[in-house]
């Protein structure tokens, strides 16, 4: 669910919270900041901008006009 320090510190290529901060907002990845200092990072957001999952596929609605006014107008 969400990635442990070994894995945001691999991610980074940084140590300290602050400049894996700086890392993460560099690559666009959300985080939150816990009141300890330490990064919450969801595993899932990191796996679809970096490719390993694809977005879910939305179906788009058809807009058509509605023929039935017409006809009974």
């Amino acid at each position: 669910m969400f990635l442990n320090k070994t894995d945001i510190a691999d991610l980074t290529k940084r140590k300290r919270a602050k400049a894996q901060q700086k890392q993460l907002n560099a690559m666009g990845i959300q985080y939150k900041v816990r009141a300890d200092g330490s990064l919450v990072v969801l595993q899932t957001h990191v796996e679809r901008l970096l490719g390993g999952l694809e977005p879910p596929v939305r179906q788009r609605s058809v807009r058509e006009p509605n023929w039935e006014v017409l006809t009974n107008a």
